[in-house]
C-alpha cells in the first residue's frame, strides 16, 4: 500500500536508530554513501563487514553471520557491478555472482528474522523498448537488453524474491531500482566502471597529459539519467522510515542528457580544453532510459542534488584521491 505524502500508518514507526543495521557491500559506491546516512542520521549500531571477513556468495558463511550477528534489519547493496564492457564480457560470472549474493542474504535474513530488509536492483531490469519515462509495471513486458541481460536477471530475480518471501512468508521486504548512479567512492577503471566515472577519469588524465582529444564510446545520442548517490541512500533510508508494503520503487534523477551532453558537463567540470571525438565502432546499449519516479515521489521523497553540482563534488573527491594514489580503478 502507497500512502499519501505526509500520512503514516498508525503502527508503522520509523527504524529505531539503537537497533543494528547490517549495510552489505559498504565499501561500495552505494554501500558506503547509505553508511554515510546513517551515520549521519544517527543509528549507532552498523554492522559492516569485508569481502575478506565475510564471502556472500558462501551459504555456510552468510548463515553463520546472521546467526552469529542478529541484526534487526539490513540493506543490501553487495553486488557485482560494471559497465557496458564487463556486463557483455563477463555474463556468467554476473548472473552466478549477483544470485548467489541474493539468495544467500535474502533467505538468511528470513531464517534469523530480520525485521525489515532493503534490496538494491538497477533500471536494467526494465525491457530494451520500454515506454518513456519507465514505470515499474513494465517490468517483463517485452525483452531485456542483450548487453546486460546476465545481471538484469539477476535483479529482477532478488526483486521477485523480496515480493515471494513477503507474500509466503509474511516478511517486511522492500525492493529499489535506481538509475544510472555517480558520486564519492565511484569505481574510474577505464574499461569496467560506467560512462559517468569512466569519462570524469579521461578527461582528467587528458588535461593532465596535455592531450587534445578525448574519445568516448558509441554516436554520443543515447539518453541517460544520473542520480547522485548521496541522493540513492537518502530514498533508501527514507523508504526504510516510511513504507511497509509489496511495490517496489524507481529512484532516480527525473531528467536525461546524451551522453554526448554528460561528456561535455563532465569536460567542463574537469576544465580540459581539447576536443571530444566519437568512437561509433563501439556500442550504445539503450538508446534511451529515463525512469518514472512518480511511485516515490508520492510518499514524499524527490532527489536534493543537481547534476551540475554532484559532478562538481564527485570530481574534487576523485582528483583528491588520484592525486595521492588512493583510488579505485578496478
Amino acid at each position: 500500500m502507497i500512502l499519501e505524502q505526509g500520512e503514516k500508518e498508525n503502527n508503522m514507526q520509523p527504524l529505531d536508530r539503537s537497533k543494528k543495521i547490517y549495510v552489505a557491500g559498504h565499501r561500495g559506491l552505494v554501500g558506503s554513501a547509505l553508511v554515510r546516512k546513517l551515520e549521519k542520521e544517527g543509528f549507532t549500531n552498523i554492522i559492516t563487514k569485508t569481502h575478506a571477513e565475510l564471502d556472500l556468495t558462501r551459504q555456510a558463511e552468510v548463515e553463520k553471520f546472521f546467526e552469529t550477528e542478529k541484526p534487526d534489519y539490513v540493506i543490501l547493496a553487495a553486488a557485482k557491478v560494471g559497465g557496458i564492457h564487463a556486463n557483455d564480457t563477463y555474463p556468467a560470472d554476473f548472473i552466478m555472482k549477483n544470485l548467489q549474493i541474493e539468495c544467500n542474504v535474502i533467505d538468511a535474513a528470513y531464517k534469523n528474522k530480520v525485521q525489515k530488509l532493503l534490496f538494491l536492483g538497477s533500471s536494467c531490469i526494465y525491457p530494451r523498448q520500454c515506454p518513456q519515462p519507465i514505470k515499474e509495471e513494465y517490468l517483463l513486458s517485452d525483452y531485456l537488453e542483450k548487453t546486460n541481460e546476465a545481471y538484469a536477471l539477476a535483479k529482477i530475480a532478488g526483486l521477485k524474491m523480496c515480493s515471494y518471501y513477503n507474500k509466503q512468508y509474511g516478511t517486511n521486504y522492500i525492493s529499489v531500482m535506481p538509475c544510472n548512479l555517480y558520486g564519492i567512492n565511484d569505481n574510474f577503471s577505464l574499461e569496467n566502471s560506467h560512462v559517468l566515472p569512466a569519462l570524469m577519469r579521461k578527461f582528467h588524465e587528458a588535461k593532465m597529459k596535455g592531450e587534445s582529444t578525448v574519445t568516448i564510446w558509441g554516436s554520443g545520442k543515447p539518453l541517460r539519467e544520473f542520480l547522485n548517490v548521496d541522493d540513492l541512500a537518502d530514498a533508501c533510508l527514507f523508504l526504510m522510515d516510511n513504507y511497509e508494503g509489496d511495490d517496489f520503487f524507481n529512484v532516480g534523477y527525473g531528467k536525461e542528457v546524451t551522453i554526448l551532453e554528460l561528456a561535455e558537463l563532465v569536460k567542463k567540470t574537469v576544465g580540459f580544453e581539447g576536443e571530444i571525438l566519437m568512437d561509433a565502432s563501439k556500442p550504445d546499449g539503450t538508446m534511451r532510459k529515463l525512469t518514472d519516479i512518480s511511485r516515490i515521489k508520492a510518499l514524499g521523497w524527490k532527489p536534493k542534488i543537481t547534476l551540475e553540482d554532484g559532478l562538481k563534488e564527485t570530481y574534487r573527491w576523485f582528483r583528491d584521491k588520484y592525486e595521492t594514489g588512493d583510488i579505485v580503478v578496478r
